[in-house]
């Protein structure tokens, strides 16, 4: 078949395009991004789309043509420069669907989330809700699949938050967190893989829900015992301490990030994930897997353990990083502008002393906006690594004694440059 997958590069849509692939199928992969997500993706051919805009039946209908069904895995947490849950979720499969209608493409696999056939709480669940409403009104052959937290051997999102949060030594546990019925990525890959064939059920909505019905400081204590590690101490974090952290992981949103941790989830975990997975097992045939046993299965190593450590160390290292550029160019042009004045002077720098220092001090402000805006980070990232070894060089030229100077400036360029290089390597999101 040919199958047109939507949210491709996502968790859950790279290992159905994984799975499918398996049985010979022929993916159409659509996704926002391109580039290593595109190589990444065992997809025969990559539509770069930015589903925000694809609203109309006409930005459908040229993927569709002979297609023979659809799976929409694209999904959204909460209003941000990025994403758009009203747009994602509702506008672009309303359009969705009556392109595959226009089209003649009746089989069609949608993802929603648990619990939101049970009242939206937010905008996500609310948003959710109504694009699934619109497909169950439609003409299609459609199967709705509203999986719990969905965890696997790959991490992101909230399977990544359960890693990171297992390598604190003190954990903070979330004092209203609902119970949990986790499932695994492979289930949640096969019940697509059995459902995709034209000769299965249709017109049914399924709960995909784990077998255990776990809190949620368990399955971060599971996930330390996969680690290796002995059990962390924790306490119950107060609520103006977790509203704090849903707050700037807002903010951060804003500025293109993606962090586990923002309002919306927030309110959705003290909702929990549960629901009941009997109509799941009857229909496919599938016994999910215990979070306990699927850890057993895949015996934890060195990479999980530098992932889970360096999950929560990445933000700090980013941020310490453009705060350190945006403090040297605040200084150079504040405080420390009289002192950096001298020091051109003193090399030679005559005229151009105090033009530079301006210059210097605006470029190390621009480097620090540009690492904290997302969609530059990258480019700031390697900006930073060049600006560092022009004033190596500079510095070397026009005031060779400062290798000798007690306090080390010169001596300190370099551990910045491994952390910068040290940035660049985590920078990845997917």
């Amino acid at each position: 078949m040919r199958i047109l997958l939507i949210g491709a590069s996502g968790l859950i849509g790279s290992a159905v395009a994984a799975r499918l692939k398996r049985d010979g199928h022929e993916i159409v992969a659509v996704g926002r991004g391109g580039g290593p997500a595109a190589r990444r993706v065992p997809a025969d051919r990559w539509v770069r789309l930015d589903l925000r805009q694809a609203t109309s039946v006409e930005a459908w209908l040229p993927h569709l043509d002979g297609g023979d069904a659809v799976v929409n895995c694209a999904g959204v947490l909460q209003d941000s420069s990025r994403d758009s849950p009203g747009k994602v979720h509702r506008d672009m499969p309303l359009a969705l669907w009556r392109a595959c209608e226009t089209a003649g493409v009746r089989r069609v696999i949608h993802f929603s989330a648990l619990g939101v056939d049970r009242g939206g709480i937010t905008d996500f669940s609310r948003t959710k809700r109504e694009g699934e409403e619109a497909l169950e009104a439609s003409a299609l052959d459609w199967v709705i699949l509203r999986p719990s937290v969905v965890v696997g051997r790959p991490a992101y999102g909230g399977s990544a938050l359960f890693r990171g949060l297992a390598a604190l030594p003190v954990f903070p546990r979330p004092a209203e967190a609902g119970p949990v019925d986790v499932v695994q990525l492979d289930d949640v890959a096969e019940t697509v893989a059995r459902l995709i064939e034209p000769e299965a059920e249709s017109r049914l909505g399924l709960d995909l829900a784990g077998p255990d019905r776990l809190a949620f400081a368990d399955i971060v204590a599971a996930y330390r015992r996969w680690l290796g590690w002995t059990e962390a101490r924790s306490f119950t974090a107060p609520g103006w301490l977790m509203g704090i952290a849903y707050r700037a992981g807002d903010a951060l949103a804003w500025l293109g990030w993606r962090p586990p941790v923002r309002t919306t989830p927030g309110r959705e975990i003290r909702r929990g994930a549960t629901g009941d997975n009997s109509e799941w097992r009857r229909v496919t045939g599938i016994e999910p897997q215990p979070l306990a046993a699927a850890l057993a299965a895949n015996p934890a190593s060195v990479q999980e353990r530098w992932f889970a450590r360096l999950y929560l160390l990445k933000p700090l290292a980013i941020g310490t990083f453009a705060l350190f550029w945006l403090l040297t160019g605040l200084v150079s042009l504040g405080p420390g502008y009289e002192r950096a004045t001298h020091y051109m002077l003193a090399g030679g720098g005559g005229a151009l002393s105090e033009p530079s220092v301006v210059a210097g001090g605006l470029a190390d402000i621009a480097v620090a906006c540009a690492i904290a805006w997302r969609p530059t980070t990258k480019l700031a990232l390697w900006a930073a690594l060049g600006l560092s070894l022009f004033y190596i060089v500079a510095g070397t030229i026009l005031l060779p004694e400062l290798w000798a100077d007690p306090l080390g400036p010169m001596m300190k360029i370099w551990p910045i440059l491994a952390l910068n290089l040290l940035c660049l390597a985590i920078l990845d999101e997917r």
